[in-house]
């Protein structure tokens, strides 16, 4: 554990945060900085040993997003959406994926992002049909980033009461459409709208399927990952800051995520956003009016601060947040 932190920590000092504004500032992230998290192993973090991963238990994972975020939360955000799609290839049952895939995902030699419109309750956005063996992709994802720095495309689509998931090339053409979408922070994250017309995914792709309910039922215990997220954000507000009483918050939110059940997580998660934009805005306020320059770190992150307000948020992490924000809501007599 303490090597792996110690490699992310000098990733994330001596050539992420140097970068951080120029990637915040460009229109898609560079892919060195990709490529540098492949040379050291990152991509295959939740891979297992014998396919050239890491195996990295849940804890220790959340660490190293938190510190990588701290040196830049754009690169950070594009390569954590590669790791649901390593864990999914290694529990596949489909004939010959798993060869085909593991270790090149694990190596980084492939990068992978996701589209999971089919895992949200309510009508499907994304629905799946049968053709033969193949899938038919029909609807869209409204939230998919890394493109032009992806290969693939995890992809969660609906079918009947079932989620079925896909790899599908990161790729444009007659049924997959693309529409770029333009973020207050994290912009180079190469973030986008997919759209899906009939588009064929060969059976040979079918990472598997499951019932919805199953899906939905574990979604709260999937929120904490991302939480680590807001800390990296308050974690490097804090190293700019200089010694500050709200590093004992940032210990006492990453305790609180930690510790954490399903039914907790929404809070624990809401106070740790709620955190992220306190201690950028006191970032800003020490900076002076030079903070609210275009390209300076306390200005960037205050707007990924704000992001992270919204991004992954369910309806109880936003009830949480607006109660932490602006109070109860009155009382209805």
């Amino acid at each position: 554990m303490d090597d792996v932190l110690a490699r992310a920590a000098a990733i994330a000092d001596e050539v992420l945060f140097p970068a951080a504004n120029a990637t915040d500032a460009s229109p898609l992230l560079p892919r060195s900085t990709l490529d540098r998290l492949a040379a050291e192993g990152f991509y295959g973090i939740a891979g297992p040993r014998e396919a050239g991963g890491r195996d990295l238990d849940a804890a220790t994972t959340a660490r190293v997003v938190e510190v990588l975020a701290s040196g830049c939360l754009t690169t950070t955000f594009v390569w954590l959406q590669h790791r649901n799609p390593v864990r999914a290839v290694a529990g596949s049952g489909t004939p010959g994926l798993r060869e085909a895939w593991l270790e090149p995902l694990c190596a980084g030699e492939r990068r992978a992002g996701i589209a999971l419109a089919g895992e949200r309750p309510g009508p499907p956005l994304l629905s799946a049909r049968a053709d033969g063996n193949d899938l038919l992709l029909d609807g869209e994802a409204p939230w998919v980033s890394g493109w032009g720095v992806i290969d693939v495309v995890m992809v969660a689509a609906r079918r009947g009461d079932r989620v079925v998931r896909a790899l599908v090339d990161a790729t444009a053409g007659p049924t997959l459409a693309v529409d770029p979408l333009h973020l207050v922070a994290v912009n180079a994250s190469g973030t986008v709208t997919l759209r899906f017309d009939g588009h064929r995914v060969p059976a040979e792709r079918i990472v598997g399927d499951e019932p919805l309910e199953a899906v939905l039922g574990r979604d709260a215990a999937g929120l904490r990952m991302n939480g680590s997220l807001a800390l990296g954000v308050i974690r490097r507000c804090l190293t700019l800051l200089g010694p500050h009483a709200l590093e004992a918050e940032l210990e006492a939110a990453r305790a609180g995520l930690d510790a954490a059940g399903a039914a907790a997580l929404p809070a624990a998660r809401a106070r740790a956003c709620e955190l992220a934009v306190r201690a950028a805005s006191a970032l800003v306020v020490a900076g002076g009016a030079r903070s609210i320059l275009a390209g300076h770190h306390a200005e960037r992150l205050a707007r990924e601060a704000l992001f992270l307000l919204v991004f992954g948020s369910r309806p109880a992490i936003r009830d949480a947040l607006l109660e932490r924000i602006a109070g109860p809501p009155p009382s209805v007599a």
